[in-house]
């Protein structure tokens, strides 16, 4: 299975088209139990099969390293329960903001239209 995800451009969020101003403030408002989101790590959309959901917790499928391509370079990483954003998903897509250092965590989980 290919692995498909895509850098979203903190700036302006070019991923997901041409963005409102209220959208922009929302990505730029989203965060988590460990903090926000769009100001340390960057975000990637990540593609239903490179995440799953067991009783209530999420484990994703991203890059062992932050400019890793292609499947080889991955791993499974659970998402820590104060990770996840509670509030609804306005782009549908799952996203995802790994930080890489020291190892690889999750700052913010954001579930798609899977769940």
């Amino acid at each position: 299975m290919i692995f498909l995800f895509l850098y979203i451009l903190i700036a302006d969020h070019g991923q997901f088209g041409h963005t409102t101003p209220a959208m922009k403030q929302w990505f730029e408002s989203l965060k988590s139990g460990k903090g926000p989101c769009c100001s340390h790590a960057d975000g990637y959309t990540i593609s239903d099969a490179d995440w799953e959901s067991n009783h209530g917790h999420y484990r994703v499928r991203i890059p062992r390293h932050p400019y890793s391509t292609g499947d080889v370079d991955m791993l499974w990483v659970d998402v820590p329960d104060e990770a996840v954003i509670k509030e609804p998903n306005r782009v549908g897509r799952t996203i995802v903001w790994p930080v890489y250092s020291p190892g690889v965590s999750i700052r913010c989980f954001m579930p798609g239209s899977m769940t």
